[in-house]
């Protein structure tokens, strides 16, 4: 009788299915827990169980002489920073007198010229350039 293969297969892994589970229930719980495998992927073995060796780290001697810290001297001349002065008003400066206001020019005109300063509304009062 002539039986397929995956017929054949299929039968043995149910046996020996079957036979783990009757021996896992014969066996009482274990204490401890143990690992059972082939040597495949187990930290610190690669191949078919032989161990991989790796060397301990190369640790090289500290040297026989420090050298000195690095030192750099202070400069030879502390020069405080300039004091503040607020700028001084320019009393010399061009005006321009438009009736009850007066106001500096933003740039210089001839004297006597139209110039106009703004009012407390924003509006234009016409003057004249001192």
């Amino acid at each position: 009788m002539s039986l397929r293969p995956f017929t054949v297969f299929r039968r043995t892994a149910a046996a020996v299915a079957a036979l783990g589970l009757v021996a896992g229930l014969a066996v009482p719980t274990a204490q401890a827990r143990v690992f059972i495998g082939l040597g495949l992927g187990f930290p610190g073995y690669y191949g078919y169980g032989y161990p991989y060796y790796t060397p301990p780290p190369v640790y090289y001697p500290p040297p026989a002489y420090y050298p000195p810290p690095v030192y750099y001297p202070p400069p030879a001349v502390y020069a405080p920073p300039p004091a503040y002065s607020p700028a001084q008003p320019n009393y010399h400066r061009q005006m321009c007198y438009a009736g009850q206001y007066t106001c500096p020019m933003e740039h210089p005109v001839a004297s006597g010229a139209s110039c106009y300063c703004l009012g407390n509304g924003g509006q234009r009062v016409p003057g004249r350039a001192s």
